[in-house]
């Protein structure tokens, strides 16, 4: 409202303060000219008078009510109403005004005459125009104001939903992990519970916020990849290729990446226990890549590690929170036997 207050005084001004320019003269005195100027002044407060009865109480009152022929019956007797005045302020002025003081040394303003009503007719209508203009204009803005916080209220609802869903998703998966061990070696078991602790911290507190630091969200994937190292046999290979530093607090949405190293988990072992699951993670200028390359062995059938909903809750994570700033690259190469997932995310809006 500040700033459509002083948008509303700078352009009046502008509208009732020009024609000074037009009545300055070196043969004419200060008084002369303000006297001028003032005469003049019946157009301007006519279109002021018109434009903020249109804007504040005709269009909200009638023409946004749907009743628009009452609108135009009431615009024309203002316009009737508005010349009228103007002829008025003109003679009433001209009256006032000292003898030999009625003529400025440049062209002004003319007594009204046929040709006068009719520019005057004209300049109203437009005043009327430019009123719908700028009051319809704010009411579409409004309106899409209104739009936006829906959709950003809606986008949040998705958002802690898909939060509430991922917390007993990965635990499961993670359960899962460690049920497999218990039957070939408790203390591998017993070490996973450990490891299971430090991420639960993590899903837990730092899930609930909306962003945290780079480092804590690297640090979890370290604990989850070595909690895998625990069930995996020696004839997985995991490679790790992690450029961040230790202290990096790029800001990054919590367990954005976790899905994919489960996927590549879930799918790049096979039944006779070997194959290769390489990790990359880089950030440089705000720029967060996470790659994931696994083998590529097709679910099986007694597979209880989840029910695939990670990838697609990665996707409407991503879509939610940094729409426009993500780059999602993934499939299969190298004649299928590897399954490649690449996502880059600009994590500092510019």
């Amino acid at each position: 409202m500040k700033r459509n207050f002083t948008i509303h005084i700078l352009c009046w001004s502008i509208v009732l303060f020009l024609p000074l320019l037009f009545f300055t003269s070196p043969n004419a005195s200060w008084s002369q000219t303000v006297m001028w100027w003032f005469r003049s002044l019946g157009g301007p407060l006519s279109y002021m008078l018109l434009f903020y009865i249109n804007y504040l109480w005709l269009i909200p009152r009638f023409y946004f009510n749907g009743r628009k022929t009452a609108f135009f019956a009431i615009n024309v007797g203002l316009i009737a109403l508005a010349l009228g005045l103007m002829v008025e302020w003109w003679q009433m002025v001209n009256n006032w005004m000292p003898a030999g003081a009625h003529r400025p040394p440049r062209r002004g303003p003319r007594p009204p005459h046929v040709p006068m009503y009719f520019y005057n007719t004209i300049s109203l209508i437009m005043v009327v125009g430019l009123s719908m203009a700028v009051r319809l204009t704010q009411r579409w803005q409004h309106s899409e104001q209104a739009r936006q916080e829906a959709e950003k209220a809606k986008a949040e609802a998705e958002l802690s939903n898909l939060r509430n869903q991922l917390n007993p998703h990965f635990l499961l998966n993670t359960l899962n992990n460690i049920y497999a061990l218990i039957a070939f070696d408790a203390d591998k078991a017993q070490l996973a519970v450990d490891e299971l602790s430090r991420l639960l911290r993590h899903v837990l507190y730092d899930n609930q916020q909306d962003f945290v630091p780079l480092y804590k969200e690297v640090a979890f994937m370290r604990n989850y990849i070595e909690l895998m190292r625990i069930r995996v046999t020696d004839g997985v290979k995991i490679e790790t290729d992690i450029k961040i530093a230790d202290d990096d607090t790029t800001p990054i949405a919590p367990l954005i990446f976790i899905s994919l190293l489960e996927n590549a988990f879930k799918h790049g072992i096979s039944p006779q226990g070997k194959g290769l699951i390489r990790v990359e993670m880089s950030q440089h200028n705000g720029q967060v890549t996470c790659a994931i390359t696994n083998s590529n062995y097709p679910k099986r059938a007694n597979d209880k590690s989840g029910s695939g909903i990670g990838l697609e809750q990665v996707s409407k994570r991503l879509e939610l929170i940094y729409p426009g700033r993500y780059t999602w690259e993934r499939g299969l190469r190298n004649d299928n036997a590897e399954y490649y997932s690449r996502i880059v995310i600009n994590s500092i809006e510019v």
